[in-house]
């Protein structure tokens, strides 16, 4: 099966079929992805928060990013890969930003990397050639201030939008303002041209998910309590345990 390239993504958003993506962290999840036929894998800093318990996203650095990253990329063929730029190389400035995008390309294996969307940033890593997938919320912001950040995002060479909190109003708004695709993370929907979800929310990993009453497409984190509980049962009878 070929792989996909961004180009294909925006033919996507013109014949009108939904992308879709996940946010994975390490080799088995992205393999699962890429066999079930996401259409791209995004790494994001998020990790640092959902699996390896940091109180904020924030405390992610580039060196842990390319581990996930690296780990992500053997896991995926056909897929494209985007990678977060860390919260540190950012606050840094330009320059910073951008010698963390390529670290994320050249030693990561990224097809892109994602970023809060600030257009200076988003155009200077642009013109380092790396592929943007730029970042913007629509919290309590005016569909028209909306639409005006999206091309502004646009113009400064932003290949994919993630916007998040949409709405069906400022997100049908922002679909048809610009030419390329936009997809939606939190609080996206339908009126988007395409989804990514968490793989651990969609497939209920976590601890959270054995005392949770939210629907997910399977809830592992219930199957693993069982299994484990299981295991000790098995362990101090004395029987032989499975696998």
């Amino acid at each position: 099966m070929d792989k996909l390239t961004i180009p294909a993504l925006h033919q996507m958003k013109r014949d009108g079929r939904k992308i879709v993506g996940v946010v994975a962290w390490d080799y088995q999840i992205a393999q699962i992805a890429e066999r079930a036929g996401v259409d791209f894998v995004s790494v994001g800093d998020s990790v640092g928060f959902n699996l390896w318990g940091h109180s904020t996203e924030t405390e992610v650095t580039i060196e842990e990013l390319l581990v996930v990253c690296k780990a992500v990329r053997r896991g995926v063929k056909r897929a494209l890969v985007s990678c977060d730029v860390p919260f540190g190389p950012v606050q840094a400035g330009l320059e910073a930003a951008v010698g963390a995008a390529r670290r994320l390309v050249e030693e990561g294996g990224a097809d892109m990397v994602k970023i809060k969307g600030v257009p200076d940033m988003v155009r200077a890593i642009v013109r380092a050639g790396i592929p943007v997938f730029a970042e913007f919320h629509g919290e309590q912001v005016p569909t028209e201030k909306l639409v005006e950040e999206a091309k502004r995002l646009e113009e400064a060479g932003a290949a994919l939008l993630d916007f998040r909190h949409s709405g069906p109003v400022a997100g049908a708004a922002v679909v048809k303002a610009v030419s390329i695709p936009v997809i939606g993370g939190l609080g996206g929907g339908p009126w988007l041209d395409g989804r990514v979800r968490l793989a651990h929310t969609a497939i209920g990993y976590g601890a959270k998910w054995i005392d949770s009453k939210t629907e997910t497409y399977v809830n592992t984190a219930k199957l693993s309590l069982e299994a484990f509980t299981a295991l000790c049962a098995d362990v101090r009878a004395g029987r032989k345990i499975r696998g």
